[in-house]
């Protein structure tokens, strides 16, 4: 409880620090050319140098390699539908946006004070846990859209009849590290999701409510400090709720709109995610390691 104790932001709230947090995140974008590391890291340097350097690993549920429950889950069904993936039709360009958004991401946490004042062991779960629904809030957040183009995989009995290999090992023309795509409707949840925020028009300070929302997610195993988190959340989700009546008092729905919003948010995959705009350019690597060493430094 000492940890709890010692986390005390300013101006008597952790919403303070997190839409100040997010200001900077977001704020200081422009002045990148006067710092050459900070330059480098908004590059996709980093992770193509992972890339080349770090051994693939199946350990994670985060892991971008092919065997995992969430794959088993895109198996081909009897009508096929499942059957249908999408890839990235300009990867290099929206895997650097989204690396982009990615280091922002984590930037925002890290300028959290009290996300950095709790154990280490909470925070490696609130990360592992919350990296892909905040890079996505981030990606809608910073308006990058993306096009992706359809490639039908083929059933198991035509992989039999026809000598094809194993999904896994079957490159795609014009896409590094075997990238076979996703599947389409993972694609289509993540779309739904950006529209639905770009047709509410989220401001900025609504969205570092919402991070913080997403941030600290009570409903996760191995939390030490399960009710203080929960704490957090119910702040966020009344700061954002004040704001809105203060803000826009017309509009009735719209806390329910955001929250909705939020909620689409679980149904999008860590792997898909990962598979989708880092695998072209980091392939197998471990998605969590990048994680753990932009973070922490290790």
């Amino acid at each position: 409880m000492a940890t709890l104790e010692s986390c005390r932001c300013r101006n008597n709230s952790i919403l303070y620090s997190i839409l100040k947090s997010d200001t900077l995140v977001t704020g200081d974008e422009d002045h990148h050319h006067h710092h050459p590391q900070l330059q480098q890291q908004l590059t996709v340097q980093h992770l193509l140098q992972k890339s080349s350097s770090s051994p693939s690993s199946t350990s994670s549920s985060t892991c971008l390699a092919p065997a995992s429950v969430q794959e088993l889950r895109q198996q081909p069904c009897s009508c096929g539908s499942t059957r249908r993936r999408g890839i990235l039709r300009s990867p290099q360009v929206t895997c650097k946006a989204a690396s982009a958004v990615l280091v922002k991401t984590l930037r925002f946490m890290k300028n959290v004070p009290c996300f950095r004042e709790l154990p280490e062991d909470d925070q490696l779960v609130l990360i592992r846990s919350g990296w892909a629904p905040l890079l996505v809030l981030g990606l809608a957040q910073d308006r990058v859209d993306f096009e992706t183009t359809e490639t039908v995989e083929p059933s198991m009995l035509q992989r039999i009849l026809t000598g094809l290999p194993e999904r896994h090992s079957e490159p795609v023309a014009g896409h590094g590290h075997g990238a076979v795509g996703v599947s389409v409707v993972e694609i289509e949840a993540i779309k739904a999701f950006l529209k639905k925020c770009w047709s509410v028009d989220i401001s900025t300070k609504e969205y570092a409510y919402l991070k913080g929302a997403v941030l600290f997610n009570p409903d996760l195993e191995g939390l030490r400090c399960l009710h203080y988190i929960q704490s957090l959340r119910r702040e966020a989700h009344q700061a954002l709720k004040e704001h809105i009546r203060l803000i826009h008092r017309e509009d009735t729905t719209r806390f329910a709109k955001l929250l909705i919003a939020l909620s689409m948010l679980r149904s999008i995959s860590p792997l898909v995610v990962a598979q989708l705009f880092f695998r072209p350019v980091i392939g197998t690597v471990n998605i969590e390691e990048v994680l753990m060493e932009m973070f922490y430094g290790k």
